[in-house]
Protein backbone atom coordinates (compact mmCIF):
# COMPACT_ATOMS: atom_id res chain seq x y z
CA UNK A 1 0.00 0.00 0.00
CA UNK A 2 1.14 3.61 -0.93
CA UNK A 3 -0.21 7.13 0.05
CA UNK A 4 0.81 10.47 -1.84
CA UNK A 5 -0.53 13.77 -1.32
CA UNK A 6 -1.41 16.44 -3.71
CA UNK A 7 -2.30 19.40 -1.90
CA UNK A 8 -6.01 18.67 -0.66
CA UNK A 9 -6.71 15.36 -2.46
CA UNK A 10 -4.68 12.26 -1.36
CA UNK A 11 -4.15 9.43 -3.30
CA UNK A 12 -3.46 5.50 -1.60
CA UNK A 13 -3.13 2.87 -3.87
CA UNK A 14 -3.99 -0.43 -2.72
CA UNK A 15 -3.40 -3.87 -4.72
CA UNK A 16 -5.43 -2.91 -8.49
CA UNK A 17 -7.33 0.30 -6.63
CA UNK A 18 -6.38 3.58 -6.30
CA UNK A 19 -8.73 5.24 -3.76
CA UNK A 20 -8.62 9.05 -3.97
CA UNK A 21 -9.85 11.62 -1.38
CA UNK A 22 -11.02 15.11 -1.33
CA UNK A 23 -9.66 16.32 2.20
CA UNK A 24 -11.74 20.06 2.57
CA UNK A 25 -13.76 19.27 5.11
CA UNK A 26 -16.57 19.82 5.89
CA UNK A 27 -18.09 20.75 2.14
CA UNK A 28 -15.29 20.02 -0.46
CA UNK A 29 -15.51 23.28 -1.93
CA UNK A 30 -13.30 23.38 -5.09
CA UNK A 31 -11.64 25.71 -7.13
CA UNK A 32 -9.62 25.43 -10.15
CA UNK A 33 -6.17 24.56 -7.51
CA UNK A 34 -8.29 22.00 -6.14
CA UNK A 35 -9.52 20.41 -9.63
CA UNK A 36 -6.09 20.38 -10.54
CA UNK A 37 -4.99 18.28 -7.49
CA UNK A 38 -7.71 16.08 -8.11
CA UNK A 39 -6.44 15.87 -11.95
CA UNK A 40 -2.88 14.77 -10.91
CA UNK A 41 -4.02 12.10 -8.79
CA UNK A 42 -5.71 10.73 -11.49
CA UNK A 43 -3.26 10.92 -13.93
CA UNK A 44 -0.89 9.27 -11.02
CA UNK A 45 -3.42 6.22 -11.31
CA UNK A 46 -3.77 6.48 -15.01
CA UNK A 47 0.40 6.11 -15.60
CA UNK A 48 0.28 2.75 -12.86
CA UNK A 49 -0.75 -0.03 -15.50
CA UNK A 50 -1.27 -1.85 -11.71
CA UNK A 51 -4.45 0.54 -10.51
CA UNK A 52 -7.40 -0.46 -12.76
CA UNK A 53 -9.77 1.37 -10.69
CA UNK A 54 -10.40 4.61 -8.85
CA UNK A 55 -12.61 4.95 -5.22
CA UNK A 56 -13.20 8.79 -5.46
CA UNK A 57 -14.51 9.55 -2.01
CA UNK A 58 -14.08 12.87 0.36
CA UNK A 59 -13.72 13.99 3.81
CA UNK A 60 -16.43 15.38 5.95
CA UNK A 61 -20.42 16.17 5.96
CA UNK A 62 -20.61 16.73 2.19
CA UNK A 63 -19.11 14.73 -0.72
CA UNK A 64 -18.86 18.29 -2.83
CA UNK A 65 -20.67 21.62 -2.43
CA UNK A 66 -19.39 22.97 -5.43
CA UNK A 67 -17.96 26.97 -5.83
CA UNK A 68 -18.58 28.67 -2.63
CA UNK A 69 -20.55 31.35 -4.01
CA UNK A 70 -20.69 33.58 -1.39
CA UNK A 71 -16.96 34.31 -0.86
CA UNK A 72 -17.89 36.72 -3.81
CA UNK A 73 -20.95 38.29 -3.22
CA UNK A 74 -19.38 41.47 -4.31
CA UNK A 75 -18.52 40.35 -7.74
CA UNK A 76 -15.12 39.79 -9.47
CA UNK A 77 -13.90 40.91 -12.62
CA UNK A 78 -11.70 38.00 -12.91
CA UNK A 79 -14.67 35.81 -12.40
CA UNK A 80 -14.90 34.40 -16.47
CA UNK A 81 -11.65 33.49 -16.20
CA UNK A 82 -11.12 31.77 -12.95
CA UNK A 83 -14.28 29.84 -14.23
CA UNK A 84 -12.50 28.66 -17.77
CA UNK A 85 -10.02 27.46 -15.46
CA UNK A 86 -11.87 25.70 -13.72
CA UNK A 87 -13.75 24.06 -16.67
CA UNK A 88 -10.17 23.40 -18.00
CA UNK A 89 -9.48 21.26 -15.22
CA UNK A 90 -12.70 19.75 -15.06
CA UNK A 91 -12.47 18.40 -18.27
CA UNK A 92 -9.35 16.86 -18.06
CA UNK A 93 -10.92 14.86 -15.20
CA UNK A 94 -13.75 13.40 -17.97
CA UNK A 95 -10.33 12.38 -19.59
CA UNK A 96 -8.77 9.75 -17.51
CA UNK A 97 -8.35 6.73 -18.36
CA UNK A 98 -9.22 4.60 -15.54
CA UNK A 99 -12.69 3.81 -14.64
CA UNK A 100 -13.59 6.01 -11.62
CA UNK A 101 -16.42 5.16 -9.10
CA UNK A 102 -17.30 7.69 -6.73
CA UNK A 103 -18.68 7.32 -2.99
CA UNK A 104 -20.83 9.62 -2.05
CA UNK A 105 -21.84 10.01 1.58
CA UNK A 106 -23.38 13.14 1.18
CA UNK A 107 -24.54 16.47 -0.25
CA UNK A 108 -23.43 16.55 -3.83
CA UNK A 109 -24.65 20.00 -4.80
CA UNK A 110 -24.05 22.23 -8.02
CA UNK A 111 -20.92 21.69 -9.26
CA UNK A 112 -20.17 18.82 -6.68
CA UNK A 113 -23.25 17.33 -8.53
CA UNK A 114 -21.08 17.58 -11.78
CA UNK A 115 -18.17 16.39 -9.91
CA UNK A 116 -20.50 12.98 -9.24
CA UNK A 117 -21.58 12.63 -12.62
CA UNK A 118 -18.26 12.36 -13.62
CA UNK A 119 -17.67 9.20 -12.11
CA UNK A 120 -18.34 6.32 -14.64
CA UNK A 121 -20.75 5.00 -10.67
CA UNK A 122 -22.11 6.16 -8.14
CA UNK A 123 -22.66 4.63 -5.01
CA UNK A 124 -24.45 6.79 -2.40
CA UNK A 125 -26.32 6.54 0.91
CA UNK A 126 -29.67 7.16 1.85
CA UNK A 127 -28.36 10.44 3.46
CA UNK A 128 -26.71 11.77 0.45
CA UNK A 129 -28.73 14.34 -1.44
CA UNK A 130 -28.42 16.01 -4.90
CA UNK A 131 -29.23 19.05 -6.51
CA UNK A 132 -28.70 21.35 -9.38
CA UNK A 133 -29.57 24.27 -7.47
CA UNK A 134 -27.90 26.77 -9.55
CA UNK A 135 -31.21 28.74 -10.78
CA UNK A 136 -31.79 28.88 -6.69
CA UNK A 137 -28.57 31.48 -7.30
CA UNK A 138 -29.90 32.73 -10.41
CA UNK A 139 -27.20 30.98 -12.76
CA UNK A 140 -26.89 28.48 -15.51
CA UNK A 141 -25.97 25.26 -14.63
CA UNK A 142 -22.15 24.05 -15.21
CA UNK A 143 -19.27 21.19 -14.56
CA UNK A 144 -20.98 20.05 -17.73
CA UNK A 145 -24.14 18.93 -15.97
CA UNK A 146 -26.26 19.45 -19.05
CA UNK A 147 -24.48 17.00 -20.70
CA UNK A 148 -23.69 14.59 -18.37
CA UNK A 149 -27.26 14.92 -16.58
CA UNK A 150 -29.66 14.01 -19.30
CA UNK A 151 -27.30 11.01 -20.43
CA UNK A 152 -27.83 9.51 -17.46
CA UNK A 153 -31.18 9.89 -15.82
CA UNK A 154 -32.99 11.36 -18.80
CA UNK A 155 -33.65 14.80 -19.98
CA UNK A 156 -37.33 15.16 -18.65
CA UNK A 157 -35.67 14.19 -14.56
CA UNK A 158 -32.77 16.31 -15.75
CA UNK A 159 -35.24 19.39 -16.42
CA UNK A 160 -37.19 18.69 -13.72
CA UNK A 161 -33.86 19.24 -11.57
CA UNK A 162 -32.35 22.29 -13.37
CA UNK A 163 -35.75 24.48 -13.45
CA UNK A 164 -36.60 23.59 -9.77
CA UNK A 165 -33.33 23.14 -7.90
CA UNK A 166 -35.04 20.31 -6.22
CA UNK A 167 -33.18 18.25 -4.03
CA UNK A 168 -33.21 14.25 -4.29
CA UNK A 169 -31.89 11.95 -1.53
CA UNK A 170 -30.15 8.51 -2.28
CA UNK A 171 -33.48 6.34 -2.81
CA UNK A 172 -34.83 8.42 -5.19
CA UNK A 173 -31.70 9.19 -6.84
CA UNK A 174 -31.41 5.34 -6.95
CA UNK A 175 -34.84 4.66 -8.81
CA UNK A 176 -34.11 7.86 -10.84
CA UNK A 177 -30.73 5.97 -12.45
CA UNK A 178 -28.54 8.67 -11.26
CA UNK A 179 -26.42 6.70 -8.79
CA UNK A 180 -25.96 2.86 -9.08
CA UNK A 181 -25.58 1.49 -5.92
CA UNK A 182 -27.66 2.17 -2.79
CA UNK A 183 -25.43 1.28 0.56
CA UNK A 184 -26.07 1.86 4.30
CA UNK A 185 -23.68 4.95 5.53
CA UNK A 186 -21.37 2.91 7.31
CA UNK A 187 -20.95 0.36 4.36
CA UNK A 188 -20.72 3.01 1.80
CA UNK A 189 -16.61 2.99 0.81
CA UNK A 190 -16.96 -1.02 1.28
CA UNK A 191 -19.42 -0.75 -1.15
CA UNK A 192 -18.13 1.31 -3.39
CA UNK A 193 -15.15 -0.43 -3.21
CA UNK A 194 -16.98 -3.61 -3.85
CA UNK A 195 -17.44 -2.23 -7.17
CA UNK A 196 -14.51 -1.17 -7.98
CA UNK A 197 -13.10 -4.39 -7.64
CA UNK A 198 -15.41 -5.88 -9.38
CA UNK A 199 -13.98 -3.71 -12.04
CA UNK A 200 -10.41 -4.48 -11.98
CA UNK A 201 -11.16 -8.08 -11.93
CA UNK A 202 -12.10 -7.80 -15.08
CA UNK A 203 -9.46 -7.89 -17.98
CA UNK A 204 -8.44 -4.15 -18.21
CA UNK A 205 -7.50 -3.96 -21.66
CA UNK A 206 -11.15 -5.04 -22.47
CA UNK A 207 -12.19 -2.85 -19.55
CA UNK A 208 -10.29 0.11 -21.23
CA UNK A 209 -11.23 -0.80 -24.65
CA UNK A 210 -15.39 -0.87 -23.82
CA UNK A 211 -14.77 2.33 -21.56
CA UNK A 212 -13.20 4.11 -24.56
CA UNK A 213 -16.09 3.20 -27.06
CA UNK A 214 -18.86 4.02 -24.51
CA UNK A 215 -17.09 7.45 -24.19
CA UNK A 216 -16.51 7.71 -27.51
CA UNK A 217 -16.84 11.05 -28.42
CA UNK A 218 -17.70 12.63 -25.02
CA UNK A 219 -14.69 14.96 -24.41
CA UNK A 220 -15.78 16.86 -27.69
CA UNK A 221 -19.78 17.44 -26.45
CA UNK A 222 -18.66 18.29 -23.23
CA UNK A 223 -15.92 21.16 -24.39
CA UNK A 224 -18.65 22.70 -26.51
CA UNK A 225 -21.58 22.13 -23.83
CA UNK A 226 -18.64 23.76 -21.36
CA UNK A 227 -18.03 26.66 -23.47
CA UNK A 228 -21.86 27.23 -23.63
CA UNK A 229 -22.60 27.27 -19.72
CA UNK A 230 -19.38 29.27 -19.26
CA UNK A 231 -20.66 31.94 -21.41
CA UNK A 232 -24.22 32.00 -20.05
CA UNK A 233 -22.77 31.49 -16.31
CA UNK A 234 -20.67 34.81 -17.07
CA UNK A 235 -23.65 36.68 -18.30
CA UNK A 236 -26.16 35.72 -15.50
CA UNK A 237 -23.53 36.28 -12.99
CA UNK A 238 -23.89 40.11 -13.48
CA UNK A 239 -27.27 39.99 -12.94
CA UNK A 240 -29.06 41.69 -10.00
CA UNK A 241 -30.80 38.27 -9.52
CA UNK A 242 -27.52 36.26 -9.56
CA UNK A 243 -26.65 38.47 -6.69
CA UNK A 244 -29.84 38.41 -4.52
CA UNK A 245 -30.03 34.48 -5.10
CA UNK A 246 -26.33 34.03 -3.32
CA UNK A 247 -27.47 36.86 -0.18
CA UNK A 248 -30.72 34.84 0.20
CA UNK A 249 -28.83 31.28 0.06
CA UNK A 250 -26.17 32.86 2.35
CA UNK A 251 -28.60 34.38 5.27
CA UNK A 252 -30.70 31.47 4.71
CA UNK A 253 -34.26 32.93 3.43
CA UNK A 254 -36.16 32.72 -0.04
CA UNK A 255 -34.85 34.95 -2.62
CA UNK A 256 -36.76 37.97 -3.97
CA UNK A 257 -36.07 37.86 -7.86
CA UNK A 258 -36.73 40.70 -9.83
CA UNK A 259 -35.48 39.73 -13.30
CA UNK A 260 -32.51 41.57 -14.23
Amino acid sequence: MTFVTFGDVSLTRDRHLGFVELHRPPHNYFDAALLQQLGSAFAACDDDPDCRAIVLCAEGKSFCAGTDFTKRLDGDTDDRSRAARLYAEALKLFAARTPVVAAIQGPAVGGGLGLAMMADFRVAAPEARFSANFVKIGIHPGFGLTFTLPRAIGPQRASLLFYTGRRIDGAEALGWGLIDVLSPLDRLREAATALATEIAESAPLAVQSTRVTMRRDILAALAAQLDHELAEQSRLRSTDDHREGVRAVSERRPAQFVCR
